[in-house]
């Protein structure tokens, strides 16, 4: 799951095992990202930048008020879609009518925020080009990336990771000294990690020496190395290395041996396994993004003896070729990017390259359906997360389902995924992708006409939520042209509320209801609305949300009360939450219209419960903005004001959503003004900004009555800084230099830079400028009694 850019200050994944050397790498990269915007460090595959660029991060936190935030991207194969996996990673839903790239520019042009673009070489024109846009447009935006090839952009400055140090083997330095090489600290550490007694010794110091000689300091290498020492003494490693890899010795010095040196470690690993290991291995490879079991017997083929596979998996994790990985109550496996490229290579080898591709996307096709089918149901939120993890799967597959050796068989598969997972992608505002999908579907011919008429009705509906009106009528024509064609009740059905959308997304409400009631009546003869399945039933209660929409924006109360109650009837019984949670919401403002308040704060907090588990951020925002302007009319305007806070910061995370109902502005407008008239400006500012500064989990938990005081409450400068501190504070915003300072203070100059830069550390801060406009706008409360 993604999580917003103000929800914490980023992403950064947790260190599993120590972090070894590097100091010198560290320490360089942190001076060139202090003075320059783009960081990239460059190195042969296996050499550890992405580790080292995950520790610069971390070291480098605090100097980022609005976070850290790591993207990968060597699972992206598709550069088209690179600004939506960063926006993405931010947690930033598209905004109608905007860009995926502008709307990155939105969200970090005031923002002081490292971005760690990971795994770039395979993108790299895309991912330069985005970040030459970035950068331009956001000034206090810094990215550190990680790439085998340089940007090649103005204002880059590389650091090209090297090995890990190793000791030099003639004569071998004494045991005392061998902490300080890195390559041997690392086998030592991970050689720990897998048998606690190992320990470096006279006896086997040698050895290990040359082991991390033979591998040339590479730390992939290294620790697929360490993890033999459960069965085989250094002794017995080194040996193996030697007699099969002579060449690494005796080969030219100016060749490049790295890369060779890699190439081998990886040889040997895979021999050192047993021939269903092998097998899983390559087989395993054809994942992205890591994999559940499920996936992994899905896709294996039937003579991996099932009864072993477990057995098999736990193997590989225990020799490093797969890695473990916890999400939530979830094991997820994933490869290093080398052992999945050696493991695809090996499945060429074997000519079951092209079939463990179809049994892939054969695989994650049943997943999407069963998704799609069991929507509308008690399980919805697990779904989503099941569907969040699998993104780069389901991308591989869709893109494989539109080449032609799977098209000439079978033309149908990407558009039947594209619209199974049209539900998800709404959900989750991923509407630039979903577009992207369903326009390379419906640019692909030989899709059976029934398929494509409900890929048009999808992309007609994306297209209207984006704002891209004139895309939405040309589908809409074509789906109603197409669906008299094929003629059946269903396909008549979707081209209806095709119609019925159009007309609302252009404003023509009244042009709207016709064709929506004649979809909703067809769908309730047949009873798809109570006994269909996925989107069979998700259509009319689409249908019933669009007849709302129409009719309440046209005053027409009691249709659009009685649309919503048939959602309900339809959700509730089968523990929905999703549409329950907008209906609820809709629900509520028609009671707050008529002033029925504890009825509509009811109905909100039924809509936030629900909201709640499916992290939704767009419909939260407005179910916030909803309560503060309940509690305005309740007479507590501190509320009414911290969520209005709340649900701004929301709304700025999203980007502006503009098909919304209209009196919302109205609404707001008026709550905005009774609150600041009934608090004053400060204490209205005060509350404001306590309800922005809250993330998700707070801001609904506020609401509820479950999270903090309705109190707001603004750190003054002393309940953050020391008393020297706020001497040296005041000093900065004076605008003196550190100097002077010292001067005035009577401590020396290195004294008075440690205090600037403790002040800069505790207050998230990148500059002295920070410093400045932080205590100017303290000093009022400094000042009280």
């Amino acid at each position: 799951m993604t999580t917003s850019v103000k929800d914490k200050r980023g992403n950064l994944p947790l260190e599993l095992t120590s972090f070894i050397g590097r100091r010198n790498e560290v320490a360089e990269a942190r001076r060139l990202l202090a003075t320059s915007r783009l960081v990239t460090l460059t190195g042969i595959g296996g050499v550890g930048k992405t580790r080292l660029a995950l520790r610069v991060a971390e070291d480098s936190r605090r100097s980022f008020a609005d976070g850290v935030w790591f993207v990968a991207l060597g699972e992206l194969h598709d550069s088209a879609l690179l600004a939506e996996t960063v926006a993405a990673t931010l947690g930033l839903p598209d905004q109608p009518g905007r860009s995926v790239s502008g709307l990155l520019v939105d969200q970090l042009s005031t923002r002081q925020t490292l971005l760690v673009l990971d795994n770039c070489e395979h993108v790299l024109g895309a991912v330069a080009e985005l970040t030459q846009a970035l950068l331009r447009a956001c000034p206090e935006l810094r990215i550190l990336a990680t790439s085998r090839e340089l940007f090649g952009v103005d204002g880059e400055r590389v650091l090209r990771v090297p090995p890990l140090t190793v000791p030099d083997t003639q004569p071998t330095p004494s045991l005392e000294a061998m902490p300080q090489y890195e390559s041997v600290a690392l086998f030592v550490a991970r050689a720990e990690a897998r048998v606690p007694d190992f320990a470096l010794t006279e006896g086997n110091c040698a050895a290990v020496v040359g082991i991390c000689g033979r591998l040339d300091g590479l730390p992939l290498a290294i620790e697929l190395a360490a993890v033999r020492i459960r069965a085989m003494s250094p002794d017995q490693i080194l040996q193996r290395l030697t007699d099969r890899y002579q060449l690494l010795t005796l080969g030219s010095r100016v060749a490049p041996t790295r890369q060779q040196t890699l190439r081998s470690c990886v040889d040997w690993s895979y021999e050192l396994c047993e021939a269903q290991e092998q097998k899983l291995w390559a087989w395993l490879s054809v994942f992205v993004g890591g994999f559940e079991l499920d996936a992994a017997e899905g896709i294996c083929p039937e003579d991996l003896d099932a009864d072993d596979f477990l057995d098999v998996v736990a193997s590989l994790v225990d020799k490093s070729i797969l890695v473990r990985e916890e999400c939530g109550a979830v094991v997820r496996f994933g490869m290093a990017e080398t052992i999945g490229d050696y493991g695809r290579e090996k499945l060429r080898e074997s000519g079951d390259y092209l079939r463990a591709q179809r049994r892939h996307l054969a695989w994650y096709e049943q997943l999407v359906k069963r998704a799609e089918i069991e929507w509308i149901g008690p399980e919805q939120a697990g779904w989503i997360a099941r569907l969040d993890r699998e993104q780069p799967n389901l991308r591989d597959a869709l893109a494989f389902g539109l080449t032609e050796s799977v098209i000439d068989t079978d033309p149908d598969v990407t558009a039947r995924m594209a619209n199974a997972l049209w539900l998800f992608w709404t959900c989750r505002g991923l509407l630039a992708e979903a577009r992207h999908w369903m326009g390379r579907c419906l640019t692909s011919s030989g899709t059976a006409a029934e398929v494509r008429v409900v890929s048009l009705y999808g992309d007609c509906l994306l297209a209207g939520m984006r704002g891209e009106l004139e895309d939405a009528a040309a589908r809409a024509v074509e789906c109603c042209v197409l669906a008299e064609q094929v003629g059946d009740r269903e396909s008549l059905e979707i081209a209806n509320y095709a119609r019925g959308y159009l007309a609302v997304f252009s404003g023509d409400l009244a042009g709207a209801v016709e064709p929506f009631r004649a979809a909703l009546d067809s769908a309730c003869a047949a009873g798809s609305h109570l006994h269909g399945t996925g989107l069979q039933i998700a259509r009319p209660i689409g249908g019933f949300l669009g007849l709302a929409i129409a009719s309440g924006l046209s005053g027409d109360e009691e249709t659009a009360a009685a649309c919503h109650e048939q959602i309900l009837a339809i959700t509730t019984p089968r523990g929905e939450s999703f549409f329950r949670a907008y209906s609820s919401w809709a629900l509520a403002l028609t009671a707050l219209q008529r002033g029925e308040i504890d009825r509509a704060a009811s109905l909100l907090e039924q809509a936030l419960h629900l909201l709640r588990q499916l992290k939704d951020l767009v419909m939260t925002g407005w179910c916030l903005e909803s309560m503060a302007w309940i509690a305005i009319r309740g007479g507590d305007p501190t509320r009414a004001a911290v969520l209005m806070g709340a649900a701004e910061t929301l709304a700025r995370t999203v980007g502006r959503i503009s098909v919304t109902l209209p009196y919302m502005l109205g609404n707001h407008d008026e709550c905005e003004q009774l609150a600041r008239d009934a608090l004053g400006d400060r204490a209205y500012g005060e509350a404001l900004r306590t309800g922005a500064a809250m993330g998700f989990d707070a801001s609904v938990g506020y609401a509820l009555g479950d999270g903090p005081t309705d109190q707001p409450r603004t750190p003054v400068v002393e309940s953050v800084l020391t008393r020297r501190e706020t001497e040296v504070a005041d000093l900065v915003a004076a605008g003196h230099a550190n100097k002077v300072i010292a001067a005035m203070l009577v401590i020396s100059p290195r004294t008075a830079q440690g205090h600037v830069e403790r002040i800069l550390a505790k207050l998230g801060f990148t500059s002295r400028t920070q410093i400045a406009a932080w205590v100017v706008e303290n000093q009022a409360d400094r000042q009280l009694p």
